[in-house]
């Protein structure tokens, strides 16, 4: 054995472990970013009593710092040098701790009584060290792990499900145990808020995230190693962002991405007013989480054979037609039963369930669609630009979120709306997210170009550029 074999060993084979760790990295991720997206509005709002109009504009102007840091964090990952674990495991190690302890930061219920500029400063100072400067400096580099752990188009897939199923279980554990810590009834039956409550449940969820960032690095492995940037032929900045705008897989998925997470947040945050203040039963928001969970794990076996069989583009086309259909349905409906708009969205979940489990196998799709064209790789900043959309995804959310809340008269200063409030909340939770998943659908069919017949040609063409290589 000679002294780069010696340095450089074969790595196992892809395998359960690959597929255990990284679905344990995205429970890291979803245990502070959902968290922050289900309930940060809630906590601002109703526990230290900010402008719901206020903490939207926050949420918006974040998402412009994150155009800088996204694809500045995403460029770093290009261009240095990996070691012996690789070039975006390390990331887990150096930011698991700062990621999970500016997330505890954000929810400290004893400024309830501080002055307002204080309150304001503080809710703006933790949010974008937590959202704009860690979350980056661990997500971008968790997510482009999953193009260089195998070059299989199948493996990737099934990394793609492992990352949605870890979704869903930490969404399913942060709907359930914090809407049980965080919210009581007074003695007239109604759902108020207990802010302190909120530390210790964000102590809780950023331990665990802290726990799966380390199991995370210990189960992965990267098996495709790539030079850095600065080792090999690539496009300078300039070159980069021109073919970034310029790429109609990535314009397409970015639209996609903007649509379908605005929708889903937005869905998320406003159901915390709409079973509390139209339903008034917090029973409705655990009974919804598990809900919208339970699609998605039975349909996790069959995520990588249909998305085979049909492709991801196809696939992702139904998934959010039934997604706006169930929406639009409950927006007709208005009704009043409680079990009757779970089960609507139950249907919905049901198709889009899917595309919730494969939609992270798109951006190695894309990753492959560029070096196919360009003969470059830079996983770091295709995937930063994915990430940088699912930010304005969230900011749209918490954005509409907030500014429609004060728009229908939504008083931040008290525990109980009016049924006037409470009937625009619910008109919120149903036309918005319907007319987003159509648009979704849209960017999918007619920007997005990535269809399976060409998914399978660029594998192809990759395949036989290493083998003459070899």
């Amino acid at each position: 054995m000679n002294n780069k074999e010696k340095n450089n060993p074969i790595p196992a084979p892809f395998g359960w472990r690959d597929k255990i760790g990284y679905l344990l990295g995205n429970i890291g991720n979803d245990f502070t970013f959902s968290f922050a997206s289900i309930f940060l509005l809630v906590f601002y709002t109703k526990v230290l009593g900010i402008a719901s109009e206020l903490v939207g504009t926050m949420f918006l102007l974040a998402r412009f710092l994150d155009a800088f840091t996204d694809i500045t964090m995403g460029r770093i990952v290009d261009r240095l040098r990996g070691n012996k674990n690789g070039k975006f495991r390390p990331w887990l190690l150096r930011m698991a701790f700062p990621v999970a302890f500016a997330s505890f930061l954000m929810y400290q219920s004893s400024l309830a009584n501080a002055s307002y500029g204080l309150k304001v400063t503080y809710m703006f100072a933790t949010y974008l060290v937590w959202g704009s400067v860690f979350y980056t400096a661990v997500n971008i580099p968790y997510g482009s792990m999953a193009s260089v752990i195998s070059p299989e188009a199948d493996h990737r897939a099934s990394l793609s499900t492992a990352r949605s199923l870890g979704s869903v279980l930490s969404n399913l554990v942060v709907g359930i145990a914090a809407p049980a810590m965080i919210y009581t009834s007074d003695q007239s039956g109604n759902q108020i808020v207990v802010g302190e409550s909120f530390p210790r449940v964000a102590a809780i969820f950023s331990i665990v995230a802290f726990v799966c960032y380390i199991l995370c690095y210990f189960l992965t492995t990267e098996r495709v190693r790539t030079e850095s940037a600065a080792q090999r032929p690539s496009l300078n900045l300039k070159e980069t962002a021109k073919t970034l705008v310029t790429d109609r897989a990535l314009i397409g998925i970015v639209l996609a991405s903007v649509c379908v997470l605005a929708a889903q947040l937005l869905n998320q945050a406003i159901n915390q007013y709409l079973f509390i203040d139209y339903f008034k039963d917090k029973s409705g928001v655990m009974i919804m989480t598990v809900a919208s969970m339970i699609p998605g794990l039975l349909l996790a076996p069959f995520a990588v054979p249909i998305s085979r069989r049909f492709g991801k583009k196809e696939v992702g086309i139904f998934g959010c037609l039934c997604g706006a259909v169930s929406c639009f349905l409950l927006f007709i409906l208005q009704t009043t039963s409680m079990w009757t708009y779970i089960i609507i969205n139950i249907l919905g979940f049901l198709g889009f369930g899917i595309f919730n489990l494969i939609m992270w196998a798109f951006i190695t799709d894309i990753i492959d669609d560029r070096e196919v064209r360009f003969g470059t790789r830079e996983d770091g900043t295709v995937y930063a630009v994915y990430s940088f959309a699912r930010k304005v995804g969230q900011a749209i959310a918490g954005g509409l979120g907030g500014w429609t809340l004060a728009w229908i008269g939504f008083d931040s200063s008290q525990q109980i709306q009016t049924p006037q409030v409470a009937r625009g909340i619910y008109n919120i939770a149903t036309i918005i997210p319907a007319i987003l998943y159509f648009a979704v659908a849209l960017a999918l069919l007619f920007i997005y170009p990535l269809s399976k017949k060409r998914v399978l040609q660029n594998i192809n063409t990759l395949r036989s550029r290493a083998d003459e290589v070899k």
